[in-house]
């Protein structure tokens, strides 16, 4: 049994155990804190947790501060539903489920209701524009993926509702993802729901604003909804995908903050588009083949991959990309290389897989 203390993490913490098999457990979730113990969002996420497993153990103590997880045999299942809750976006939900039913036993099919945009996490749009894309190519497997929004919900009261469709894999292939490319175009979509849909269109034109003088190819779609599509708060946004001619996807996004103590750049649409731009450009002069956001995605890929060199190129690495490759030590034993590259300012991650298999899935 693995042992950590506090509450970093604690979703990949979870994921991890469930993909390896080993039983964790968790203490001092909080404890120092006015409200200590596991959060609403955290409990929603065992609560999907189980509901993709067959005989997974959850034990917290009354306290909430103590976690002891065993996990079961990753099932997956079609027709499942599962509210996420308010606390959380969507997308912090996302990533670990699939990473988690790739190994299952039969393809997911499930229906997340809950807020789609805004706030900490990854948007819907972001994650149908740049994640998607990113895990057919590193998995291997075209076929079977699906995002689909049904409705979009804003915050503070969501009413959002995403399809996910996720296939299983009998074993990741190699990864090899050094080359950063140049930008070549920039795709995007601007959101809006419960507003004026002149909203979309003024977010693109702050958007497009720097890009012109940048790029020659830049389009971004609006997508406005009305009525129940629309969920139950008014809100928009928008997300921004560069194209590198190494068919690598870099991504952006801002989401507006409609309350009255928002700061009135995130309540103009102009301001909103504007915003994204800036991160875009942020990202593109980090280098990497993939954006901050993906960077623990991807070392989870070359983690799990076959038991041969798996290597990739990132900017500097996030907080949470560190807290990644330590967790991935823990429970796989995989030590990453990491080499830094001064004329590029970008590092070399290289390790050997754990060679990690579906044993639900025959071979081919």
């Amino acid at each position: 049994m693995l042992k950590f203390r506090g509450s970093s993490s604690f979703r990949q913490r979870v994921a991890l155990a469930t993909v390896s098999g080993r039983a964790i457990r968790i203490d001092d979730i909080r404890a120092n804190s006015e409200t200590p113990g596991l959060r609403d969002f955290e409990a929603c996420f065992l609560r999907l947790i189980e509901k993709v497993t067959n005989g997974c153990v959850v034990e917290i103590n009354e306290t909430g501060t103590t976690l002891h997880y065993r996990p079961g045999i990753i099932s997956g299942g079609s027709l499942l539903q599962h509210d996420c809750g308010k606390a959380r976006g969507i997308g912090y939900f996302l990533e670990p489920l699939i990473l988690i039913c790739l190994f299952g036993k039969q393809p997911l099919s499930i229906v997340l209701r809950g807020v789609t945009g805004g706030g900490p996490d990854p948007g819907i749009d972001s994650w149908r524009n740049v994640s998607l894309p990113l895990l057919r190519k590193l998995t291997g497997q075209p076929d079977g993926w699906e995002v689909k929004v049904i409705r979009r919900g804003a915050l503070p009261e969501a009413g959002g509702q995403v399809l996910l469709q996720c296939p299983v894999i009998r074993s990741l292939p190699t990864c090899s993802m050094t080359q950063e490319g140049m930008v070549k175009r920039v795709r995007g979509v601007a959101h809006s729901m419960r507003v004026s849909p002149q909203v979309s269109n003024r977010m693109v034109d702050g958007a497009r604003g720097p890009l012109n003088s940048l790029l020659a190819d830049v389009f971004i779609f609006t997508d406005h909804m009305s009525g129940p599509a629309a969920g139950n708060s008014p809100g928009f946004g928008i997300t921004l995908v560069a194209e590198t001619t190494s068919g690598g996807l870099i991504g952006s996004e801002a989401q507006a903050e409609v309350h009255k103590e928002a700061p009135e750049s995130s309540r103009v649409p102009e301001l909103v588009g504007l915003q994204a731009t800036q991160r875009l450009l942020q990202e593109v002069s980090c280098g990497g083949v993939v954006d901050q956001t993906h960077q623990a995605l991807i070392l989870w890929v070359c983690s799990l991959g076959p038991a041969e060199l798996n290597e990739c190129r990132l900017g500097p690495l996030t907080p949470y990309a560190v807290h990644t490759l330590r967790h991935l030590r823990d429970f796989f034993g995989t030590v990453f290389t990491i080499k830094p590259e001064q004329d590029s300012s970008t590092l070399f991650l290289s390790c050997v897989g754990a060679g990690v298999k579906n044993l639900f899935k025959p071979v081919a």
